[in-house]
């Protein structure tokens, strides 16, 4: 049986052009990803080639699909695709082509067997009891807890999904949450996978299915053992991206990019650091900088961009407080603290102005001291000794 599943793999490989050394390559490209020897490459091919899965239900919430996009970048040669074919990826609606009846048909008829996968991406729009999204002519929540309930785990892919995102960034309109927090809330108990970043990087869903689906940790129920207090996989997210920035060794030499220098170009195109133009790489925990993003040709920070914490998660708190409030300005040093009525605010800013109501206020109080005879201040000469005796005379 596992040689008849080993011929039928190997035939679906070679339908999409992929060797056989192609795919042990990328299998031990998968080991590193997961910390682990090269000589598991044989174990992982193993396992994938075993055949189809448990289903999987891709729902979409609260999104701009991006995640979705960032999917159809897997890396090169189409293993990845091959592997995530073997999900057997039921509902998906971005990218299905079945619509309406036929595909909510598909949908319901999953959810009722059980035992599957659901990836959410998106956040999970709680404002005006659901309907700030609203999904099948209902809200977009009520068939959410339906499926998740039901389901054997729950991926949750990109940053929406995982703290609420951009959605759930002050003021936060449309009550947007995550996926974790929601459950939890609504005391749903099934276990969670928290993938951040904005969009998700396709690699890292690749190695979910590879550690955890296909090695059935599903059922033994030892995923949970994998996860940080976030609910986000320890191999992927326990090293800053600061940690292992090709930058790094600008900042150990104190030689940072500064916008609107007149070197600015000479400082970029050497590959200085971007710490002091907001870069949030030492707070952020992803590995970003080894896995690389677009079929591994590149990553923000190497592109120029300063990281933007996309990584940081709040995931069992959700709502404010998320990873874009957490964040933003992005070309500042410091995070925005938000004042009643007021809103985001440089932490220089109000320093600044403590400094000035500070010094008006001693001004203020030396007047008045001074008007009530408390302070007689210091006795001065309205003259100089020593010209007040030239003038007299004195030698």
């Amino acid at each position: 049986m596992a040689q008849e599943a080993r011929s039928e793999f190997s035939e679906l490989l070679g339908a999409r052009g992929v060797s056989r050394r192609d795919f042990l390559k990328y299998c031990g490209s998968i080991a590193a990803l997961l910390g682990m020897s090269e000589m598991y490459a044989p174990q992982i091919a193993a396992a994938i080639e075993k055949g189809k899965l448990q289903p999987a239900l891709w729902i979409a919430q609260g999104l701009c699909t991006g995640c979705t996009e960032s999917m159809a970048q897997v890396g090169t040669p189409d293993v990845p695709t091959i592997v995530l074919d073997l999900l057997s990826i039921n509902f998906w609606e971005t990218v299905m082509a079945a619509a309406g009846a036929q595909a909510e048909e598909a949908l319901s008829a999953t959810v009722e067997a059980g035992g599957y996968i659901a990836i959410i991406e998106g956040s999970v729009m709680e404002a005006f009891d659901g309907n700030a999204l609203r999904i099948g002519n209902k809200p977009g929540y009520e068939e959410l807890k339906n499926i998740c309930a039901k389901a054997a785990a729950v991926v949750a892919v990109g940053s929406c999904a995982v703290d609420g995102g951009w959605c759930a960034g002050a003021p936060n309109p449309g009550g947007a949450t995550g996926v974790s927090a929601f459950l939890k809330k609504n005391n749903i108990k099934t276990p969670v996978i928290n993938l951040p970043t904005c969009p998700v990087n396709p690699e890292w869903v690749v190695a979910i299915v590879v550690d955890v689906l296909l090695a059935g940790e599903l059922a033994s129920g030892k995923i949970l053992e994998k996860l940080d207090d976030q609910g986000r996989p320890k191999f992927l997210f326990a090293s800053t991206i600061h940690d292992n920035c090709p930058r790094r060794g600008h900042f150990e030499n104190g030689e940072f990019v500064k916008y609107g220098s007149p070197d600015q170009a000479k400082q970029e195109i050497a590959g200085w650091c971007l710490y002091e133009v907001g870069c949030k790489g030492p707070q952020t925990y992803t590995t970003c900088p080894s896995v690389r993003w677009n079929k591994a040709i590149n990553w923000c920070v190497e592109a120029g961009s300063p990281c933007i914490g996309c990584g940081q998660a709040d995931a069992l708190t959700g709502g404010p407080g998320n990873w874009v409030d957490a964040s933003t300005p992005f070309l500042g040093r410091s995070k925005n603290v938000r004042l009643p009525g007021v809103g985001g605010v440089q932490p220089s800013t109000i320093g600044a102005g403590l400094g000035a109501v500070a010094a008006a206020g001693l001004v203020v109080h030396g007047v008045a001291s001074a008007a009530k005879g408390r302070v007689k201040g210091v006795p001065t000469e309205t003259e100089k000794v020593y010209d007040a005796k030239k003038k007299g005379g004195d030698k």
